[in-house]
């Protein structure tokens, strides 16, 4: 296994969260990982994006230039990273903000509801828990004991909110389980 992950956003959508919880969750399973974070001009508003590889054998450089994975939470990140994905990789959309079509024919990509799920559980913020859940439901890449232990290792003194991440992980689980089903 060697897991190229982009996660890519605004800042204030969680997106160095995403990669640290990957991250954690890859060490706690044996695997070799790197955590690149990038932030834009600003902390919150700015744009953001963290480099995550997740793999079986010696990472070699956290930059990724040919990613397996595009996790794409506002449109100007889809349109900067989806050129990025090796054919056959994967594409994750937050539908809930992107409105306009992906262009490759040659991945595999699947719109995900996050901000419009996270509000159904009453805060906006855990849109990003559920896209790790619907990445982990696509790609079984890390086990669930590993996952759950890393949302402990980084809500660390914030303990109060790993119950609702833990529950919207689960719903983005249960999100692309049912569009599985579908197709």
């Amino acid at each position: 296994m060697n897991e190229k992950i982009i996660f890519a956003g605004f800042g204030g959508q969680g997106i160095m969260s995403m990669g640290l919880i990957m991250s954690y969750a890859g060490m706690m399973d044996g695997k070799n990982v790197s955590w690149l974070p990038s932030y834009g001009p600003e902390m919150r508003g700015g744009t953001a994006n963290c480099h995550v590889t997740i793999s079986d054998e010696p990472v070699g450089s956290p930059i990724i230039n040919e990613a397996t994975v595009v996790v794409a939470m506002n449109r100007p990140s889809l349109e900067k990273y989806e050129q990025d994905i090796v054919k056959g990789g994967l594409l994750l959309i937050n539908s809930s903000l992107i409105t306009i079509e992906h262009k490759r024919k040659d991945i595999e990509v699947y719109r995900i509801p996050t901000n419009d799920i996270a509000n159904q559980l009453g805060n906006l913020k855990v849109a990003n828990s559920i896209m790790i859940g619907a990445l982990i439901g696509l790609k079984n890449m890390i086990s669930e004991a590993a996952i759950k232990s890393a949302f402990n290792k980084v809500f660390e003194g914030k303990e109060n909110l790993i119950p609702l991440n833990i529950e919207a992980y689960e719903r983005g689980k249960e999100f692309i389980s049912s569009q599985l089903v579908v197709k």
